[in-house]
């Protein structure tokens, strides 16, 4: 069901979604404590999002280049030695505290783990069995949500006691183990590799033709007919574009996902804290429970996608639209709730409604395009939603000023039950005849 590989992936993702959460923690207290201004600090997440946008649009060149596994090696042993060099920097005997040094390795981090998500997504429907997809998607997202959940409780926790210097070398020391493992991870659709550096994705064998086979004299002509074959690069990175926009099912996973990410911003830490503060009439010590609410509320969700996979696997497309109705109706109500013991109970509540939604849209959309442009179309995708979450920020900042905080979550709502409404408006899309041709044409 699955595959050895699969797992050395669940575990290297999981170290590595750790360890960015510590560095984050620890670069952003760094800054913070030095610098005395909350810009700077929050420039750190800004840089962030903006060099793993142009990541995701250069992304489908380097996929057509080199394998997966190959390009999650690359972004694990390159944020092992950024971060060697940055904690390096940062240490008691250099004592390096350049804002401007800080800020490019973020960039440079950044942008290398700008395609580690979509590969990762890409990855998984080559290393298990289709029936066993939506498992493995729940299984991954119980892990992100416990990173999540645990990780900046514990980071915050060390870089209090052991500061930031030995909490950067954790960090090295995570991304070295996760570069290790990442070499182990083999794609089943490809050919073995002979050797570690055997990485490149275009090879004879793939073609089908053995280079010891070619005699001299048509060895040219193959090589010549394998590089007018190749695409352009501008080609390259249309593709997954084009194919969001042309299979009816992608467009409206993508359009549903778009909506959903603009009302998804309403939990950051500041609306979250306004909220308690306005509304419950709670200090922030509620706001920390909240949080810790939502994030085991996810886990709850995760391991109950697990558990009643067989019965999800048979009514997907209702599941996804009971997720995205159940969210928009309890974050209704947690809107209009006063009460900071319910408001608990109700955030707990979403995360089954959540994560029944986001990992059905993400085994729908591992199945509505072939394995090859997967990587692609994940890639333009995260490029959008980065979009949309930096425009979601924007608008619900407005929304907060202008409406009041309890309105912002009420639209924010609205916006769910309109992102679940147009995926019912477009549920022939979701037929299996209609998979099954999309399928055809992909392949």
């Amino acid at each position: 069901m699955f595959k050895r590989s699969f797992y050395y992936l669940w575990g290297t993702q999981t170290v590595s979604n750790a360890a960015d959460v510590l560095y984050l923690v620890a670069l952003t207290t760094f800054v913070l404590n030095g610098s005395g201004s909350i810009i700077f600090a929050t420039l750190i997440p800004f840089f962030r999002v903006m060099a793993q946008l142009i990541s995701g649009i250069l992304a489908p060149l380097m996929v057509v280049r080199y394998r997966l596994p190959f390009l999650l090696l690359i972004s694990q042993t390159g944020q092992f030695l950024l971060f060697g060099g940055l904690a390096l920097y940062m240490s008691p005997w250099v004592g390096g505290d350049s804002l401007p040094v800080i800020f490019t390795s973020v960039i440079l981090l950044s942008f290398l783990d700008g395609w580690t998500t979509p590969s990762r997504n890409a990855l998984i429907p080559r290393l298990v069995n289709d029936q066993a997809l939506l498992k493995a998607n729940g299984l991954v997202a119980i892990s992100d949500q416990v990173v999540q959940f645990a990780g900046w409780a514990i980071s915050g926790l060390l870089v209090s006691q052991i500061g930031s210097f030995p909490t950067l070398m954790i960090v090295a020391v995570g991304y070295g183990l996760a570069m290790i493992v990442t070499t182990r991870i083999e794609d089943p659709t490809e050919p073995p590799r002979r050797n570690l550096w055997d990485w490149r994705s275009v090879s004879s064998q793939q073609r089908g033709i053995s280079p010891i086979s070619l005699s001299l004299s048509t060895a040219d002509e193959y090589i010549e007919d394998a590089i007018m074959e190749q695409p352009s690069r501008w080609h390259t990175l249309r593709e997954g574009w084009l194919a969001l926009w042309h299979s009816p099912r992608l467009r409206a996973l993508t359009i549903m996902d778009m909506t959903d990410m603009l009302g998804g911003s309403v939990w950051v830490g500041a609306f979250m804290l306004l909220f308690v503060k306005e509304v419950l009439l709670k200090d922030e010590q509620w706001w920390g429970y909240i949080n810790a609410s939502y994030f085991a509320g996810a886990v709850l969700g995760g391991i109950l996608v697990v558990a009643l996979v067989n019965r999800l696997e048979k009514r997907l497309f209702m599941a996804m639209l009971t997720g995205m109705v159940g969210y928009a109706v309890l974050i209704a109500i947690y809107a209009l709730n006063t009460s900071a013991p319910m408001a608990l109970l109700i955030v707990v509540l979403m995360g089954p409604m959540t994560e029944l939604s986001a990992v059905s849209r993400r085994t729908m959309i591992q199945r509505s395009t072939s394995k090859d442009m997967l990587p692609k179309v994940l890639s333009a995708q995260a490029v959008l939603l980065n979009l949309i979450l930096g425009v979601s920020l924007l608008f619900m900042s407005w929304v907060a000023e202008q409406l009041g905080i309890m309105n912002m979550y009420l639209v924010a709502g609205g916006i769910s039950l309109l992102a679940g409404l147009f995926g019912w408006l477009n549920r022939e899309s979701f037929s299996v005849e209609a998979k099954r041709e999309e399928l055809r044409t992909n392949y």
